[in-house]
């Protein structure tokens, strides 16, 4: 009889973008093989990654480091709005300020949304079928990492705001059968030199 194994989930934000967001800029393409390097040794049975070009980019050269780990597009990998919170939700403070962020996306952004975080946890969250461990990488955008940090811990599903994550860094939750999710590893850097650190971000954020 066939039981359940755990899985590792491995998620990384894509490399540093140009300015129109089409491809990886010089920076983005070293952060991305600096994390392929990082991750020779993980027995990693996918790549999966979102649509646009920035996270395809990111996962051929993070790819392009390790042996033969085959590379899966997934619409539930993609940039979007994983969910739409009211303003009773939010913490009455910064309510204002979070619901005008959200409305500067396009309405397409924030309506499909919430339909492929749902996807994104049935495809990439819990444990596996079988006898053997499963290690698989995920090449997302930073909303996508913060909704699946937020359900690893349980959080309220408007939490996801606010969990930022630098690009390539690394990120790795384990869902093994029987035990609530662990957060193994958090927006790790150690793989990054400090120049390609937080690119894109506030000086504040830089730690």
């Amino acid at each position: 009889m066939t039981g359940t194994a755990a899985r590792y989930l491995y998620l990384t934000r894509h490399g540093e973008a140009s300015a129109d967001e089409s491809e990886l800029t010089e920076a983005g393409r070293r952060q991305a093989a600096l994390l392929g390097e990082r991750l020779r040794g993980v027995p990693l049975a996918a790549i999966h990654h979102g649509p646009l070009a920035r996270a395809t980019e990111t996962a051929r050269l993070v790819g392009e480091q390790l042996d033969g780990v085959p590379l899966r597009r997934s619409a539930a990998a993609g940039d979007y709005i994983p969910y739409l919170p009211t303003r009773e939700e939010l913490p009455s403070g910064t309510a204002d300020a979070m619901l005008g962020f959200l409305n500067r996306f396009p309405a397409e952004e924030r309506e499909q949304g919430p339909g492929l975080a749902a996807a994104a946890l049935a495809e990439f969250t819990g444990p596996v079928d079988g006898d053997e461990p499963r290690h698989e990488l995920v090449v997302t955008h930073n909303f996508l990492v913060g909704w699946l940090v937020r359900a690893a811990f349980g959080a309220p599903e408007w939490r996801w705001m606010g969990v930022n994550h630098a690009n390539a860094a690394l990120t790795v939750i384990r869902y093994a059968p029987g035990r609530p999710p662990s957060v193994l590893l958090f927006n790790d850097t150690g793989h990054l030199p400090a120049e390609l650190r937080w690119t894109g971000f506030p000086p504040e954020l830089h730690v």
